[in-house]
């Protein structure tokens, strides 16, 4: 016989442990109780393969010399990491019932314990709905009733409820005197058939039929997840069949919110949704399947959410909203817990997330949910569900679910502007999945958009006050970068007006200290520019709103007031038309161009901010100029000692230095910029002064 193995690979493990059970306990040169340690041992830490699964279910279901209590730890630790296969399942279900050389009835009802536990995992569960006949045949063995009976309400689907399994039950009911796993049962056949079924045979105490061990199930949760981490491989999730659990498990706490999938009161004909396993007969029967008797199951069951997207109904819809209007009710009242909203709005964002929509059915809770929010609980659950905001009329969208957010979330904090901020980001770009996919943009209030980036520009301003930072400023242009995604389609810009960032937000991200907020912040202003062009052109059936006239005189001023400072050598100047100097009250002007000149004499106000000698473009000018002295170093007999300016230039060439232009040498930093990434600042110069334009 192999000595056991010091190591914790399983395989080598179960190689000792099934030589092992082969050898009577008298015979054996060492003691099992190690290799038994051992092996669990394992299978906690890293669960257990479908091939290593097959040789223990093996070692579980043929008779062997180990004792009964290493056979039953090692049930208590099978933790499949994947999923389960008919040939496990068949293997176990063979060795139930009485027999020589069956298990113990003890070890036959931790199987059907552990059965019921990976319920979820089965590879197909189709291959117990073919034991059926056999699994119910043994309930008459008192010793695996109550585990037989949870394993039958699990796989009980209308076509197993049959007279003969009914009296059958009842039968047995009255010989053992009620039992309650039994009546739990028989509640399940009624649930198909209470035409049949009576009242009164269901009544007394019955079992809950719960999940026999949580703990277990959270362990079994963690060892999938590890794996998924090492190996990628989540598996597929069957999306066509109901979920029968018949609660909900949340973060570890069993807490029955949401009604499982029940069709009561069904025909003979009739077809439940409890029946369907696959997609081929979801798809047959999709006009003929009865709606549920609790639709807010929808909520938490994938196939009922299929169901009522591919076949909506208005009247199921109000029914949900009904009872969810009950539950926010319930607790304003003091009926109910505040906790259950809680977890009911964790079903409400996994339902969304789910279904990539938020349906006008729970516009209503949430409209009322929000007046009794504190503004922090579940605040990203909250957040992310209300994304899924569907495009409406702008004032009812307002009224119902941004004024009542803003009201419970802002509380003059700078994390709760900027959780609202991003909130609206992520609306702004699922709006803009919603137009692209659009048929018709006439029929779509798209006049949302602009009162939304309206509303935003206000908030804009306020977090460059209270929090001014890159990363505040950059929380910001993710949503202006979104607003220039809209207006680059011409398609949209048919259906709605031009809305620019507030003139003061551009100046002040403009005099910031980061490249990276400048660059992004000169491509977006080059995609509203390309914007305009598009609306003045005759492809855009439509004229310019009187709000637009308006704006576009500002925005002229703002390009103006940028290619200033950047590329003209003019900052702060009001002489060229459209320009406002930056908002800089004009007195102020000569006051900073003196305090510059006793810093550097050669240095000035209006050249302060271009590309040589603005302070975060700077770095990059001079080391561009490097670039092009190292690729000439044998000819040059001096370097620039920076910055660059037109005069420095002519000296530099009449030195022996390097010889080029001072326009050269402006477009040359522009193509470095770009071969480094940052495009916003060359994007806006070729866009805007026209002798590049030209080049």
């Amino acid at each position: 016989m192999a000595s056991p193995r010091d190591d914790d690979n399983l395989g080598g493990l179960l190689d000792d442990l099934v030589a092992a059970s082969k050898v009577p306990a008298k015979r054996r040169q060492t003691s099992v109780k190690q290799m038994v340690e051992k092996t669990t041992s394992a299978l906690y830490d890293r669960g257990v393969l479908p091939e290593e699964l097959a040789r223990l279910v093996d070692l579980l279901t043929l008779r062997n010399h180990l004792d009964q209590a290493s056979l039953a730890l090692l049930v208590r630790n099978l933790y499949p990491v994947r999923k389960v296969d008919e040939e496990a399942i068949l293997r176990i279900i063979g060795a139930l019932g009485h027999g020589q050389l069956k298990p113990s009835l003890a070890l036959q009802g931790l199987l059907l314990r552990w059965l019921v536990m990976v319920y979820h995992l089965l590879e197909n569960t189709a291959i117990l709905s073919k034991t059926y006949g056999v699994l119910f045949n043994l309930l008459d063995t008192a010793a695996i009733r109550p585990q037989l009976c949870h394993l039958l309400a699990l796989i009980t689907r209308r076509k197993h409820v049959r007279p003969f399994r009914i009296q059958a039950i009842l039968g047995l009911s009255r010989q053992t005197g009620g039992d309650p796993a039994l009546i739990g049962l028989l509640r399940v056949f009624k649930n198909y058939y209470p035409e049949i079924i009576v009242g009164e045979a269901t009544r007394g105490r019955a079992a809950a039929f719960k999940h026999p061990d949580l703990q277990w199930r959270e362990r079994l949760d963690e060892i999938r997840q590890q794996h998924v981490e090492r190996h990628a491989d989540n598996g597929a999730i069957n999306g066509f069949a109901v979920n029968h659990a018949l609660a909900r498990q949340m973060k570890g706490t069993k807490i029955s919110l949401i009604p499982a999938v029940h069709t009561q009161h069904a025909q003979e004909d009739s077809i439940t949704l409890e029946e369907v396993e696959n997609p081929d007969f979801f798809v047959e029967n999709l006009e003929k399947i009865e709606l549920p008797t609790q639709l807010v199951a929808i909520l938490a069951d994938p196939l009922l959410q299929k169901l009522l997207l591919l076949r909506p109904d208005a009247r199921g819809y109000s029914r949900i909203s009904n009872w969810l209007g009950a539950c926010l009710d319930d607790v304003v009242n003091g009926d109910a817990d505040p906790g259950f909203l809680l977890d009911l709005v964790d079903i409400i964002h996994d339902y969304t997330v789910s279904t990539k929509s938020l349906p006008p059915l729970l516009m209503p809770f949430f409209r009322s949910y929000l007046e009794t929010w504190n503004g922090r609980d579940k605040r990203e659950a909250v957040l992310d569900t209300l994304a899924f905001a569907p495009l409406m009329d702008s004032k009812e969208l307002h009224q119902q679910l941004f004024q009542p957010l803003e009201q419970a979330m802002l509380d003059n904090t700078t994390a709760s502007q900027l959780a609202l901020l991003n909130f609206y980001t992520l609306v702004l770009r699922r709006w803009i999945v919603s137009l692209e996919a659009a048929d018709d943009l006439d029929c779509v209030p798209a006049d949302s958009i602009p009162d939304l980036i309206n509303n935003v520009n206000k908030l804009t301003l306020t977090l460059t006050q209270t929090s001014p930072n890159s990363l505040t400023h950059l929380a910001i242009l993710d949503f202006y970068e979104s607003c220039a995604i809209i207006f680059a389609k011409p398609q949209i810009l048919r259906r709605i007006e031009i809305t620019i960032p507030p003139a003061l937000l551009v100046y002040t991200m403009h005099f910031g200290t980061s490249l990276v907020v400048l660059s992004r912040l000169c491509g977006i202003l080059a995609s509203y520019k390309r914007a305009w062009e598009t609306v003045m052109a005759p492809p855009v059936p439509r004229q310019r709103t009187l709000h637009e006239r308006e704006q576009i005189n500002t925005f002229n001023g703002l390009l103006m007031d940028l290619c200033n400072c950047l590329w003209r050598g003019h900052a702060f100047s009001t002489t060229e038309p459209n320009s406002q100097g930056c908002r800089i009250t004009p007195t102020l002007v000569p006051v900073l161009d003196q305090y510059l000149r006793g810093v550097d004499s050669e240095l000035t106000l209006a050249s302060a901010f271009g590309l040589s000698h603005s302070p975060v473009l700077c770095l990059q000018a001079i080391a561009y100029v490097r670039e092009l002295e190292d690729a000439e170093i044998r000819g040059l007999r001096v370097r620039h000692a920076g910055p660059v300016t037109q005069s420095s230039l002519t000296q530099l060439a009449n030195r022996g230095g390097l010889q080029i232009s001072w326009q050269e040498y402006r477009a040359g930093v522009l193509t470095y910029l770009e071969s480094k990434g940052i495009n916003g600042v060359p994007e806006l110069m070729y866009n805007t002064m026209k002798n590049l334009k030209a080049g």
